[in-house]
Protein backbone atom coordinates (compact mmCIF):
# COMPACT_ATOMS: atom_id res chain seq x y z
CA UNK A 1 0.00 0.00 0.00
CA UNK A 2 1.40 3.35 -1.08
CA UNK A 3 0.83 6.15 1.38
CA UNK A 4 1.74 9.41 -0.30
CA UNK A 5 1.03 12.73 1.30
CA UNK A 6 -1.56 14.83 -0.44
CA UNK A 7 -1.07 18.55 -0.32
CA UNK A 8 -3.85 21.10 -0.61
CA UNK A 9 -7.12 21.99 1.02
CA UNK A 10 -10.24 20.00 1.44
CA UNK A 11 -13.53 21.43 0.27
CA UNK A 12 -14.56 22.11 3.87
CA UNK A 13 -11.35 24.01 4.59
CA UNK A 14 -11.66 26.09 1.40
CA UNK A 15 -15.32 26.92 2.14
CA UNK A 16 -14.47 27.97 5.70
CA UNK A 17 -11.65 30.25 4.50
CA UNK A 18 -13.94 31.81 1.87
CA UNK A 19 -16.69 32.46 4.44
CA UNK A 20 -14.24 34.15 6.83
CA UNK A 21 -12.82 36.32 4.03
CA UNK A 22 -16.34 37.32 2.92
CA UNK A 23 -17.32 38.30 6.47
CA UNK A 24 -14.17 40.40 6.89
CA UNK A 25 -14.70 42.12 3.53
CA UNK A 26 -18.34 42.93 4.34
CA UNK A 27 -17.31 44.52 7.63
CA UNK A 28 -14.58 46.56 5.97
CA UNK A 29 -16.83 47.79 3.15
CA UNK A 30 -19.53 48.86 5.61
CA UNK A 31 -17.05 51.08 7.44
CA UNK A 32 -15.67 52.39 4.15
CA UNK A 33 -19.14 53.38 2.94
CA UNK A 34 -19.71 55.31 6.16
CA UNK A 35 -16.37 57.08 5.72
CA UNK A 36 -17.26 58.06 2.14
CA UNK A 37 -20.66 59.39 3.27
CA UNK A 38 -19.05 61.45 6.02
CA UNK A 39 -16.37 62.90 3.71
CA UNK A 40 -18.95 63.77 1.05
CA UNK A 41 -21.08 65.61 3.60
CA UNK A 42 -18.04 67.42 5.01
CA UNK A 43 -17.18 68.53 1.46
CA UNK A 44 -20.67 69.92 0.86
CA UNK A 45 -20.57 71.70 4.24
CA UNK A 46 -17.11 73.18 3.54
CA UNK A 47 -18.15 74.48 0.12
CA UNK A 48 -21.30 76.01 1.61
CA UNK A 49 -19.32 77.74 4.36
CA UNK A 50 -16.84 79.10 1.82
CA UNK A 51 -19.64 80.35 -0.42
CA UNK A 52 -21.24 82.23 2.48
CA UNK A 53 -17.93 84.05 2.96
CA UNK A 54 -17.75 84.61 -0.81
CA UNK A 55 -21.14 86.34 -0.75
CA UNK A 56 -20.02 88.61 2.09
CA UNK A 57 -16.76 89.49 0.31
CA UNK A 58 -18.48 90.08 -3.04
CA UNK A 59 -20.98 92.50 -1.49
CA UNK A 60 -18.16 94.64 -0.07
CA UNK A 61 -16.03 94.38 -3.22
CA UNK A 62 -18.92 95.26 -5.58
CA UNK A 63 -20.36 97.84 -3.17
CA UNK A 64 -23.83 96.42 -3.66
CA UNK A 65 -26.08 94.01 -1.85
CA UNK A 66 -25.48 90.35 -2.62
CA UNK A 67 -28.10 87.69 -2.03
CA UNK A 68 -27.60 84.08 -1.03
CA UNK A 69 -30.80 82.32 -2.03
CA UNK A 70 -31.94 78.74 -1.54
CA UNK A 71 -34.25 77.05 -3.98
CA UNK A 72 -35.77 73.77 -3.08
CA UNK A 73 -38.49 71.34 -2.95
CA UNK A 74 -39.66 68.67 -0.60
CA UNK A 75 -36.88 67.59 1.76
CA UNK A 76 -34.54 70.57 1.44
CA UNK A 77 -32.78 72.83 -0.99
CA UNK A 78 -31.92 71.53 -4.43
CA UNK A 79 -29.56 74.41 -5.12
CA UNK A 80 -28.43 77.83 -4.01
CA UNK A 81 -27.45 80.87 -6.01
CA UNK A 82 -25.35 83.88 -5.04
CA UNK A 83 -26.43 86.96 -6.97
CA UNK A 84 -27.01 90.70 -6.99
CA UNK A 85 -30.50 92.11 -7.40
CA UNK A 86 -33.76 91.44 -5.65
CA UNK A 87 -34.95 88.26 -3.99
CA UNK A 88 -35.68 85.64 -6.63
CA UNK A 89 -34.05 87.64 -9.44
CA UNK A 90 -31.83 84.64 -10.23
CA UNK A 91 -32.80 81.01 -10.29
CA UNK A 92 -30.67 77.90 -10.43
CA UNK A 93 -33.32 75.23 -10.80
CA UNK A 94 -33.18 73.09 -13.91
CA UNK A 95 -30.21 74.78 -15.52
CA UNK A 96 -26.48 74.32 -15.48
CA UNK A 97 -26.05 78.09 -15.41
CA UNK A 98 -28.27 80.33 -13.28
CA UNK A 99 -30.87 82.41 -15.08
CA UNK A 100 -31.28 86.02 -13.96
CA UNK A 101 -33.87 88.67 -14.75
CA UNK A 102 -33.45 92.43 -14.99
CA UNK A 103 -30.05 93.80 -14.00
CA UNK A 104 -29.30 90.98 -11.53
CA UNK A 105 -25.92 89.27 -11.93
CA UNK A 106 -25.27 85.68 -10.90
CA UNK A 107 -22.01 85.14 -9.06
CA UNK A 108 -22.21 81.42 -8.35
CA UNK A 109 -24.76 78.62 -8.29
CA UNK A 110 -24.44 75.16 -6.76
CA UNK A 111 -26.81 72.30 -7.56
CA UNK A 112 -27.12 69.32 -5.22
CA UNK A 113 -27.43 65.87 -6.70
CA UNK A 114 -30.71 64.12 -6.14
CA UNK A 115 -29.01 60.91 -4.98
CA UNK A 116 -30.29 61.45 -1.44
CA UNK A 117 -26.90 61.03 0.25
CA UNK A 118 -26.71 64.63 1.43
CA UNK A 119 -29.37 67.34 1.66
CA UNK A 120 -29.30 71.01 2.64
CA UNK A 121 -32.02 72.68 4.72
CA UNK A 122 -32.19 76.37 5.64
CA UNK A 123 -34.57 78.23 7.92
CA UNK A 124 -34.63 81.15 5.45
CA UNK A 125 -35.19 81.38 1.72
CA UNK A 126 -32.69 84.16 1.12
CA UNK A 127 -30.10 86.28 2.94
CA UNK A 128 -28.90 89.74 1.95
CA UNK A 129 -25.27 90.72 2.56
CA UNK A 130 -24.97 94.49 3.04
CA UNK A 131 -21.88 96.14 1.50
CA UNK A 132 -21.63 99.07 3.90
CA UNK A 133 -21.46 97.20 7.17
CA UNK A 134 -20.66 93.69 5.83
CA UNK A 135 -23.67 92.37 7.72
CA UNK A 136 -26.35 89.88 6.74
CA UNK A 137 -30.10 89.86 7.25
CA UNK A 138 -31.77 87.71 8.24
CA UNK A 139 -29.45 85.50 10.23
CA UNK A 140 -29.79 81.81 9.45
CA UNK A 141 -29.16 78.24 10.43
CA UNK A 142 -28.27 75.98 7.51
CA UNK A 143 -28.19 72.22 8.00
CA UNK A 144 -26.23 69.77 5.86
CA UNK A 145 -27.76 66.35 6.55
CA UNK A 146 -26.74 62.82 5.70
CA UNK A 147 -29.24 60.18 4.68
CA UNK A 148 -28.87 58.52 8.11
CA UNK A 149 -29.82 61.70 10.00
CA UNK A 150 -26.44 63.09 11.09
CA UNK A 151 -25.96 66.77 10.35
CA UNK A 152 -23.56 69.68 10.31
CA UNK A 153 -25.10 73.06 11.15
CA UNK A 154 -23.80 76.39 9.86
CA UNK A 155 -25.02 79.25 12.02
CA UNK A 156 -24.68 82.62 10.26
CA UNK A 157 -24.68 85.59 12.65
CA UNK A 158 -25.57 89.23 11.91
CA UNK A 159 -21.93 90.00 11.02
CA UNK A 160 -21.99 87.30 8.34
CA UNK A 161 -19.66 85.02 10.25
CA UNK A 162 -20.24 81.30 10.06
CA UNK A 163 -19.96 78.96 13.04
CA UNK A 164 -20.11 75.25 12.29
CA UNK A 165 -21.22 72.64 14.79
CA UNK A 166 -22.54 69.09 14.95
CA UNK A 167 -26.16 68.52 15.87
CA UNK A 168 -26.33 66.29 18.96
CA UNK A 169 -22.54 65.99 18.92
CA UNK A 170 -22.71 63.32 16.24
CA UNK A 171 -19.81 64.51 14.11
CA UNK A 172 -16.16 63.80 14.95
CA UNK A 173 -14.04 66.93 14.98
CA UNK A 174 -16.91 69.41 15.39
CA UNK A 175 -18.27 70.89 18.59
CA UNK A 176 -21.80 69.92 19.51
CA UNK A 177 -24.44 72.60 18.89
Amino acid sequence: MDRTKHRGLTLVEASTATAIAAAALTTALGGFGDLLQRRHTEGVAAELSGDLQLARTESVMRNTGVRFGFEGGVGGARCYVIHTGSTGACTCLGASQPACSGDAVAIKAVNFPSDGRTSVHANVGSMLFDPTRATVTPTATIQVRTSDGRQINHIVNILGRVRSCAASGQWPGLRPC
